[in-house]
């Protein structure tokens, strides 16, 4: 009888620098920059290739080193979509640096919060958001970092202004100081640390999450597969590079050797103008990017100049939206993911026997958030407390759980919270959802958004659903709104489109005509929708709203 084997293809079997290296997205621009190095990269008022990105990438690098950057330490950047913040998530961890990119949306004091918390040693800030840095910088409690602006000519351009200096110098003079020959250091372990990425919370501190070397790439070629890039590939920056570093796109549109387009505000009309000028092929966004595109005016809406795959997540996008989307040209990918889970996670894979669905029938399948990345190890819905995999009925509601090597190292400096949101030996995503037959994820909505009425719970998102299909809405949220008799009801709050007018009474009898009863919102207040700093529906104001009501 054969006895264990081990050790035997261990014996004399080990590491080598020959046969193992630390899996690193910053290996996908130094091979894009060998082998295409004339091939568009970056497009922002000019076009250079991957040769002179690279060499942007190792001066930013060698300038940092130079100033007293080492490995460990953290460079913070403030800016758009523009080409400094793309280079930074190669150029900051190429010496061993940790790059946090901030959310641009956020106030002086979240945002001296996070400088503070992770001990930002250099703040990369662009002139437009002088007058919240300057305000963040006085309010830090830490030393302050080194401060370099940037100076984007196309600030002016697009916003008639630009804030004022606030650095030690400019970032285009950083980068003169830089060795355009500069080697980047190899990461000793692929575990360890590329970004750090803050929460939008909505109580409390924002949590730090932290990236390592292998699963930045492993999500980013994950992304390649899912999306289909290629070096034919252009790419628009619709999402923020501050939204999971890009969702990964950063690394995962060089890994193709495709074609970045830098945007610095997301606005429908220059979306169609990016679109016809450069011929995008790709892009990414939110469902509320989605929905501002569907329902940009005649006036500024292209014709498409060929097949424009979009990916969108963050949310359960309404069937509505997808098709609308379908209506224009657009190809719509869903996708689900976290900040946590380096952005996409699982995504809604196309079966061909949905090919003869009618337009709604396809767009409902494509709302559901799918099957687990290639990259991913496990996507499952389970019981939160036994940790049993919930039946593929449909129906039966359980916690959407991730593992693989695609999820966070964890959260800085809150080893508690990292050990609830780990514990059971799954990702605790806190998203309800439910497993269809064919093995598919739909969430149905956040743990604290589900409405129990008379003891029958009822998915916010599934009135929702029902909600944007209504000719005349342009946005909407449902919450729990206490009720005596029932204990709670569906409470919706409305955006019309412009121009439109309804009355409470026409929405709940839309919704009562294509929804059990119970499910129907019994309030409907109409009006613009309070959003949190990355675009997300803030339904926490919402419900302290509808408790006033």
């Amino acid at each position: 009888m054969v006895g264990p084997s081990s050790g035997l293809f261990d014996r004399d079997l080990s590491r080598r620098p020959a046969n193992y290296v630390p899996l690193s997205p910053l290996s996908f621009l130094e091979r894009a920059a060998a082998v295409y190095p004339h091939h568009p990269a970056v497009i922002h008022e000019r076009v250079y290739g991957y040769a002179e990105f690279h060499e942007r990438c190792c001066r930013l690098a060698s300038a940092l080193r130079a100033r007293g950057v080492g490995p460990g330490d953290t460079v913070a950047v403030m800016a758009p979509n523009v080409p400094a913040l793309l280079e930074a998530h190669y150029g900051v961890p190429m010496l061993g640096a940790v790059l946090n990119a901030l959310n641009i949306r956020l106030d002086a004091a979240s945002l001296a919060f996070i400088l503070d918390h992770g001990e930002a040693k250099v703040l990369i800030t662009d002139r437009e958001f002088a007058s919240v840095i300057e305000p963040a910088l006085a309010q830090m409690r830490g030393p302050r970092p080194l401060v370099i602006d940037i100076d984007d000519p196309l600030t002016e351009a697009q916003l008639g202004a630009r804030g004022p200096l606030l650095g030690e110098l400019e970032y285009e003079a950083l980068l003169a100081e830089g060795d355009p020959a500069f080697r980047r250091a190899q990461p000793e372990d692929e575990w360890q640390a590329i970004c750090l990425n803050y929460t939008s919370g909505t109580t409390g501190d924002p949590k730090g999450v932290v990236y390592h070397h292998r699963g930045a790439y492993l999500n980013a070629l994950g992304n390649t597969i899912t999306f289909g890039l290629s070096r034919q590939s252009v790419y628009l920056w619709t999402l923020p590079m501050f939204h999971c570093n890009g969702w990964s796109y950063t690394w995962a549109v060089t890994a193709a050797n495709g074609t970045h387009v830098c945007l610095r505000r997301v606005d429908p009309k220059l979306i169609f103008e990016m679109i016809e000028r450069y011929a995008v092929t790709h892009l990414c966004g939110a469902p509320i990017v989605l929905n501002m595109v569907a329902h940009a005016p005649a006036e500024v809406r292209r014709p498409l100049p060929g097949p424009v795959r979009v990916m969108t997540g963050g949310a359960a996008p309404p069937s509505a939206v997808i098709e609308n989307m379908e209506r224009l040209g657009f190809s719509i990918l869903h996708a689900y993911g976290l900040t946590e889970s380096y952005g996409p996670a699982t995504h809604c894979a196309w079966q061909t026997e949905w090919d003869g669905l009618d337009a709604t029938g396809k767009a409902e399948k494509m709302a559901r958030q799918g099957v687990a990345n290639v990259t991913l190890a496990e996507a499952s819905v389970r019981d939160a407390e036994s940790l049993a995999e919930v039946p593929r009925d449909g129906t039966t509601l359980g916690e959407i759980m991730l593992r693989g090597n695609t999820i966070m190292k964890g959260y800085l400096k809150n080893g508690p919270a990292t050990d609830k949101a780990f514990s059971g030996g799954w990702f605790r995503s806190g998203d309800i959802g439910v497993t269809h037959p064919d093995g598919y994820i739909e969430i149905k909505d956040r743990s604290k958004d589900i409405i129990i009425s008379g003891g029958e719970n009822i998915s916010s998102l599934e009135v929702e659903e029902v909600l944007y299909r209504h000719p005349k809405v342009l946005e909407a949220a449902v919450v729990a709104r206490p009720d005596e008799k029932w204990g709670e009801t569906p409470c919706a709050f409305v955006t019309l489109k412009s121009g439109e007018s309804a009355t409470p009474d026409e929405i709940i009898a839309f919704c009562r005509a294509r929804m059990a009863h119970f499910k129907a919102p019994k309030t409907v207040v109409f009006g613009t929708l309070p959003k949190t700093s990355t675009g997300k529906i803030q339904k926490f104001t919402l419900r302290d709203d509808a408790r006033r009501l």
